[in-house]
């Protein structure tokens, strides 16, 4: 790896360890191992890099938690929407643990979204890619195929997304379980659940 690489992957550690408030640039070359120069060589600015590093760590969630899809060995997802719907709560509610660090910095960037525009502008499109994707891997609804369908659905699906893993945050005894999303959603459906 050269040193680009070391301080995003570097920054990306200090952001789940210190969050993105009390990283600086000295934590950053320290995890990274890499030197002050380095930071604005290869990224401009601490701030440029922070965000990269969050967009990336991200990403790296929603690949952790989605449902495989298609390449060989991986299981198909159900084609009952309501059983698909349960397993991909299953998936992200599964990680939830594992997945705290993640969803503390992302509650942590939200609040710093109304003093720094140059983050938000940096997080609106991932966040739209990240609807179409919850769209596709939680019900099956191709993007590219029915734009609008995967568009709405997806914001739904991200709302979702957000209270459930906050609620896990808050009080996992009582927070949503797969099946008790999937009830719900039959609840609202008129069906019974």
């Amino acid at each position: 790896m050269g040193h680009k690489e070391d301080l995003l992957e570097g920054a990306k550690r200090c952001l789940l360890e210190k969050g993105y408030g009390r990283t600086t640039a000295r934590d950053i070359v320290a995890a990274s191992g890499t030197n002050l120069a380095s930071i604005g060589y290869h990224y401009g600015s601490k701030d440029a890099l922070l965000q990269q590093a969050f967009l990336a760590l991200t990403e790296e969630w929603g690949e952790q938690v989605s449902v495989p899809d298609g390449p060989e060995g991986a299981v198909p997802p159900p084609a009952d929407p309501y059983e698909r719907f349960r397993a991909m709560w299953a998936q992200l509610i599964g990680a939830a643990e594992a997945s705290r660090p993640v969803w503390k910095l992302q509650t942590e960037v939200v609040t710093r979204l109304d003093d720094d525009e140059k983050l938000r502008e940096a997080i609106k499109e991932p966040q739209r890619e990240g609807r179409l994707g919850i769209a596709e891997g939680m019900l099956g609804i191709d993007p590219a195929a029915d734009p609008e369908k995967a568009r709405v659905a997806g914001l739904l699906l991200q709302a979702m997304a957000t209270g459930v893993m906050i609620q896990w945050m808050v009080d996992p005894d009582t927070a949503p379980s797969a099946e008790d999303l999937t009830a719900g959603l039959k609840v609202l459906m008129g069906e019974d659940s």
